[in-house]
């Protein structure tokens, strides 16, 4: 296992490049396929340490379930709620959307089940779902004496009805999509009021419309509320995963630190994915962006990047993306909205205005956000990356423009992205050293 990992500084990065599959679509699908009737076929499915836990967690209930890595493709016989296994000690490590749809969709079925994870999943608050679920009468809860907002969970399910419910959306989008991952399941409809601001609302949608894939009704009604009709849950489809926009930041914003152009093939403007929107930011900071049906290209050559202010609730996966860009940009750039960026792998606002500093630049830390005022000249640094795989990959980004940048446990990356650094080193024809 290597100890760190660097890039050789390189000219323009140009190339195109079709990441991996969405992490948030493939384990939004699982979850229909394993609840739904009948037999699916999911292909362009990530394999990632999230994903795995996800699969494996169905496995050991005795979902009929074959991964092809090879052909990034899995066939599941979907149970419904009947599970051949109804019971079981789930194991999630640090998968926050495998903990918060799984415990909603178990809660549909009849059985014990616990989830726990790794220290740091005993910190990431899982309260506001179990709330929602207590209210629908399902017998949950925290088995964490230490920190009873947070996991372990314990779940004695006994099917899910309907009912309202109120849940809250400002901490994390993943408890209304676990929610509603499940309701399909539920013997009557159930109408969810949103209280609070929801962030991250294209995961919402997301899941709503992966869900509606699978033969599911839902009516939106955002920022506010959503009913989910009683209905005879999901059924079994072939269902093909878009790459993962979260992934391909990387890639755009190397084009922008470098003065290359890269082309992300396999998204569009009408991506189910809102992390789209990053090239949005980079437009804005000066870059030219060509958004087709095929394909998404983002040009820095001859840029100039400008500071921006900007609100990232809604694509937060992306603001440490955002931050290697801005260290290379003429003037501050402000994030405001991602308070809720502080209960993910790591605290991604405290830990990423250390790193930066490292770099030489000036930060200020807000609650919901930070602004960053680059240095004169971008200095070496070792990284600390919290294992987050998304701290190692935005940070790497550095490197592609500063020799000395070195990325510490680049192995965390597995994550979602397994073969980051390979790939990256590609596109960029650029050298990629490993220190053991």
């Amino acid at each position: 296992m290597p100890k760190s990992a660097s890039f050789t500084p390189c000219g323009p990065v140009v190339g195109s490049v079709q990441p991996p599959g969405s992490k948030s679509i493939t384990n939004r699908a699982i979850v229909c396929a394993a609840l739904a009737d009948g037999k699916s076929q999911l292909s362009g499915v990530l394999d990632s340490e999230d994903t795995a836990v996800m699969i494996e967690a169905w496995k050991t209930l005795g979902v009929k379930l074959d991964h092809d890595k090879s052909s990034a493709t899995i066939t599941i016989l979907g149970s419904g709620t009947a599970l051949p296994k109804p019971s079981g000690k789930l194991f999630i490590a640090n998968s926050g959307t495998t903990i918060r749809f799984l415990t909603a969709a178990l809660a549909t079925t009849h059985g014990d089940y616990e989830l726990y994870g790794v220290a740091r999943m005993q910190e990431r608050p899982i309260a506001d779902l179990l709330s929602a679920l207590q209210q629908l009468d399902v017998q949950v809860a925290s088995t964490n004496a230490a920190n009873p907002n947070c996991p372990p969970v314990r779940l004695n399910a006994n099917g899910l009805g309907g009912g309202k419910v109120n849940i809250a959306g400002d901490i994390s989008s993943q408890y209304l999509s676990g929610l509603m991952l499940a309701a399909p399941l539920a013997t009557g409809t159930i109408d969810v009021k949103i209280t609070g601001e929801l962030v991250s609302t294209p995961y919402v949608e997301m899941t709503a419309e992966v869900m509606r894939s699978f033969g599911a009704n839902i009516e939106l009604r955002l920022p506010e509320s959503l009913t989910v009709p009683a209905q005879a849950g999901y059924r079994g489809v072939d269902y093909q995963i878009e790459p993962d926009a979260s992934a391909a930041s990387y890639f755009w914003a190397a084009a922008a630190i470098t003065g290359g152009c890269v082309r992300v093939t396999g998204l569009s403007r009408n991506s189910l994915q809102g992390d789209v929107e990053f090239c949005d930011v980079l437009q804005q900071m000066g870059c030219h962006v060509e958004w087709t049906e095929e394909y998404i290209e983002v040009n820095g050559a001859g840029v100039q990047l400008q500071g921006v202010e900007v609100n990232m609730a809604n694509i937060s996966d992306t603001v440490q993306t955002l931050a290697a860009v801005a260290l290379f940009a003429s003037g501050p750039t402000t994030v405001r909205g991602i308070a809720h960026n502080r209960v993910k792998e790591t605290d991604r606002i405290t830990d990423l205005v250390c790193e930066l500093r490292k770099f030489g630049a000036t930060v200020e830390e807000f609650p919901d956000g930070l602004k960053i005022t680059p240095p004169v000249e971008v200095q070496a640094a070792e990284i600390e990356t919290y294992s987050d795989h998304r701290m190692a990959m935005s940070l790497s980004l550095v490197g592609l423009r500063v020799a000395g940048v070195v990325i510490l446990d680049p192995e965390c990356t597995a994550k979602t992205f397994p073969n980051y650094f390979d790939v990256m080193a590609s596109v960029a024809r650029t050298g990629l050293e490993r220190q053991s």
